[in-house]
């Protein structure tokens, strides 16, 4: 009788494991700006909502398949930091050809649901950027130069394409601005997670912009990166795809992300990356939501 609780413990303990391989935080901010391409590409509201929701799983799936293979390339160097080494793979709860498998099936079902569903612009787009993320940011950056996410960080700005091209079957220039907004918004992210992270990156051999640039300059092109993204943000507005309330949320969100990245290179330690970091998150989120909430005013 007690086997029956061990055995639905252990299938719900492997659902849980399966789960994480997708990296479901990363996901999530995929989901959503995908979804924003979506909801202020002209035609949104009249399309079908089995369509719509066949284009958001698609890219969902698509996003956590190229997480699971970065997970599974990335296995060793997770091993061997604090702060990935409780992942499924480095603690032995799913086997590599198993996350292998899982990743291969879910790209390639992602990538035809979205073409047989919805149309093959929107399909090839997320094909493009799960191979991007996989083969050019994870297995020849990454471990390569410091500059990984800066370039490899395109991969995680194509869902606003995506979106866009799910409902209109083509591409314009606003979602175009969308991918360079998150382009740009990659790296003072990701380098405010190494900053605090930096022990564990060393470690594992990771060539992150403080492991080999220093804090210090890293913390300046971070700066830098943020006083590209205030006119950037802004842009939809100036450009007239947005009105003032966008314009005027952007500029604010915007300009605190520069505060926040000189409070980091003003601060000796990490407290202020661990905030930046945080903040990133919300920026981002805010940022989209926003222009949302401008589309139906």
């Amino acid at each position: 009788m007690s086997a029956l609780p061990l055995e639905s413990s252990n299938t719900e303990s492997r659902v849980s494991d399966f789960f994480a391989l997708l990296k479901p935080r990363v996901m999530s901010l995929v989901v959503f700006t995908g979804f924003a391409g979506m909801f202020v590409a002209p035609g949104f509201f009249a399309l079908h909502p089995v369509l719509v929701a066949a284009a958001i799983l698609s890219l969902a799936a698509g996003a956590g398949a190229a997480g699971a293979a970065n997970m599974w390339y990335e296995r060793d160097t997770d091993a061997l930091m604090s702060r990935t080494r409780g992942r499924p793979l480095p603690r032995g709860r799913i086997a590599p050809d198993e996350a292998l498998s899982f990743s291969v099936v879910f790209t390639l079902l992602s990538v035809l649901t979205m073409g047989l569903a919805v149309n093959w612009l929107a399909a090839g787009l997320l094909a493009l950027a799960s191979f991007y993320y996989v083969f050019i940011y994870t297995m020849w950056l990454k471990r390569r130069t410091p500059q990984n996410i800066v370039i490899g960080g395109a991969a995680g700005a194509f869902p606003p394409l995506i979106g866009w091209a799910a409902v209109t079957g083509g591409l314009a220039p606003l979602p175009f601005i969308l991918f360079a907004l998150i382009f740009f918004w990659t790296p003072p992210h990701f380098w405010a997670l190494s900053l605090f992270a930096s022990d564990d990156y060393r470690r594992a051999g990771i060539p992150m912009m403080p492991v080999v640039a220093g804090a210090r300059s890293t913390k300046r092109q971070m700066l830098a990166y943020t006083l590209i993204l205030l006119p950037l943000s802004v842009a939809p507005a100036l450009l007239g795809y947005a009105g003032l309330f966008y314009g005027v949320s952007a500029f604010v969100l915007s300009a605190f992300f520069v505060y926040t990245s000189l409070c980091v290179l003003r601060d000796p330690g990490t407290g202020r990356a661990r905030q930046m970091f945080g903040y990133s998150i919300f920026y981002l989120f805010a940022i989209f939501l926003v222009l949302m909430i401008d589309v139906v005013r």
